[in-house]
């Protein structure tokens, strides 16, 4: 009865949050702003009207491409419309930096009205502070995943993002654990977990990894000879990393052009069918940048999504 009542109380929030993250009508001008947008960029949310000025959020057009990521910690970018007199048609654009005289929502008095984009800025400048600590070139993350390789050698954690880098330890392939009485153990097995703490050309650097399925179980029953992955700093190709959708406080149902939450939004699907949400994951995690990563959804849409988790027996909202 307990796990029901709590269960509902989660449904519930998770709705709510959602019900505020979606995004507003958008302004008249926006349509015909469109057509002023530079080369190699894509519109986002016209996030701003003040006088006779409109603006549009705006993200270069490869920050979907993982092979060239965009990062949340770059500075950004906004077109700055001239509007006609009644608000209704974009006369001109002109691309500028994104300072604080541009930020702000349409309606400035509502800017981040349940703070979720202030609590994640928070986040991510703590992120940014810790660059230095992490390995050259190396884009900062913050995100829980597990290892999908079936090898049963395990999935080499190497101490350079290459093929050809010294293997410093292994994460085990699924660990099929049989406890009587365990009502967890999936049928195919425990992953092993890990926290991604950065990302460099298609590897994720990752730690803390931990034995499959030890903190879903009762310790005293786990068995002593289960696989112990190498919980260490490494890198791990990305292409073997998978992770479940957490609610980020973004709007739900499809995925994001760029790491920012006004970027432009594509609607996606999840595994069975249905707007994409935190019941599942992503058919593969392709990059990272912050709290943000970017993903193939299970319908082959690309893009970010705002916070990623590995639980597996629960969803991440």
């Amino acid at each position: 009865m307990q796990k029901t009542a709590l269960l509902s109380i989660a449904v519930v929030a998770f709705l709510v949050t959602a019900a505020i993250a979606q995004s507003a009508p958008e302004p008249a001008w926006r349509a015909s702003a469109l057509a002023l947008v530079p080369a190699g960029f894509v519109a986002g949310e016209a996030y701003r009207t003040a006088d006779m000025t409109g603006y549009v959020a705006v993200y270069p057009a490869n920050a979907n491409d993982p092979k060239s990521p965009a990062s949340v910690f770059a500075p950004r970018e906004v077109l700055v419309v001239k509007l006609d007199e009644a608000k209704a048609r974009a006369l001109s654009a002109e691309l500028k930096p994104r300072s604080d005289a541009t930020r702000g929502n349409r309606d400035t008095t509502m800017t981040d009205p349940d703070g979720q984009e202030s609590e994640f800025a928070k986040s991510h400048a703590e992120l940014a502070a810790k660059r230095a600590a992490l390995p050259d070139g190396t884009e900062p993350c913050n995100l829980g995943a597990w290892s999908e390789d079936r090898d049963p050698k395990g999935l080499n954690v190497r101490a350079e993002p290459s093929v050809k880098s010294r293997v410093l330890g292994t994460l085990p392939p699924p660990y099929r654990l049989k406890i009587a009485g365990s009502e967890n153990t999936p049928e195919d097995g425990w992953l092993t977990e890990f926290r991604i703490i950065g990302f460099k050309d298609g590897w994720f650097l990752i730690e803390g990894a931990t034995p499959p399925g030890k903190k879903y179980e009762d310790e005293k029953k786990y068995p002593r000879n289960a696989p112990k992955p190498y919980s260490g700093r490494g890198w791990v190709a990305a292409n073997k990393v998978g992770a479940n959708y957490a609610n980020g406080g973004t709007r739900m149902g499809g995925l994001f052009q760029a790491p920012f939450a006004d970027a432009k939004w594509t609607p996606a699907q999840r595994k069975l069918g249905g707007p994409l949400d935190t019941d599942g994951g992503p058919k593969r995690l392709l990059a990272c940048s912050g709290y943000w990563g970017l993903v193939e959804s299970q319908d082959g849409v690309r893009g970010w999504w705002r916070s990623l988790c590995s639980s597996q027996v629960t969803n991440c909202s």
